[in-house]
């Protein structure tokens, strides 16, 4: 009994150490009505007076260089475009190469405001990482937060400036995942030779972002599992149907649960 009690104990003090932490890390992002102003003065500045963004140090390379060949554990997130096929044969290039531009980096601002590293731009989409401390909840936390302000963001902040070109609005589709990447380095170069991640995670996540609906964010239940209980409260388990979703659990084999954001 003393036993059970102590072990009780144990879990309210962890449980208040993560509160603690999340809360501190939450003060430490910046607010959502800031970082929306921030992006509309961007955005506007690249359509009207061709703005472009300034280069930032690639703080995501220097980590992978300094840690090659190790195996981290860390939340992965995707986010795509939606319709830039469309928006490609509809208006000219450069206004396109503009707006797919802004979008990849405000979202990777979004991404570095929650702590986390841009991985790489692939086409229309972005990659981030946010690597796992400890038990890999504040990195749960910090890669929901970024997802729901990558849609805020684009919302009421891109969009309202867009709409004053006559541009259409923009939709993005989302996808998390948590687990643990290797980092690799093709070549012997140690400066110049390309790193990248390459995993489980890396893989599940594409899937889950693959099969999201414009404005939509998915999460494994792997980060679903991390994430505060308050959190976990504004998502609801998708239920496939046959044959729609084949990806299994990489610890139990039962398929995957996945989870969408429903507020």
């Amino acid at each position: 009994m003393t036993e059970d009690k102590n072990e009780m104990k144990k879990e309210s003090e962890e449980s208040k150490h993560n509160d603690t932490i999340l809360n501190k890390n939450k003060e430490q992002i910046l607010d959502s009505e800031t970082m929306i102003l921030e992006t509309q003065k961007r955005v506007w500045g690249a359509l009207k007076k061709g703005y472009e963004y300034s280069g930032v140090v690639d703080e995501s390379d220097q980590f992978l260089r300094k840690n090659v060949f190790s195996k981290l554990n860390m939340v992965v997130l995707y986010v795509d475009l939606v319709g830039s096929t469309t928006m490609t044969l509809e208006m000219p290039a450069e206004k396109i190469a503009i707006i797919v531009s802004s979008f990849s980096q405000e979202m990777a601002a979004v991404i570095r405001q929650h702590h986390g590293y841009v991985l790489k731009f692939v086409g229309d989409a972005v990659i981030g990482y946010f690597v796992s401390k400890e038990n890999g909840l504040v990195a749960s936390d910090n890669a929901v937060l970024c997802a729901k302000s990558m849609i805020s963001v684009i919302q009421k902040g891109i969009n309202p400036i867009l709409n004053q070109y006559d541009y259409p609005d923009l939709m993005v589709k989302i996808g998390v995942d948590f687990g643990q990447n290797i980092v690799v380095r093709y070549g012997a170069d140690v400066k110049h030779s390309h790193v990248d991640l390459m995993g489980p995670a890396m893989n599940i996540a594409a899937k889950i972002q693959n099969m999201a609906k414009p404005n939509q964010i998915l999460i494994g239940n792997d980060v679903f599992q991390k994430i505060n209980p308050n959190s976990q409260k504004e998502f609801q388990q998708i239920i496939w149907k046959d044959g729609e979703w084949k990806y299994r659990s990489r610890l139990t084999g039962e398929i995957y649960k996945v989870h969408e954001y429903k507020g």
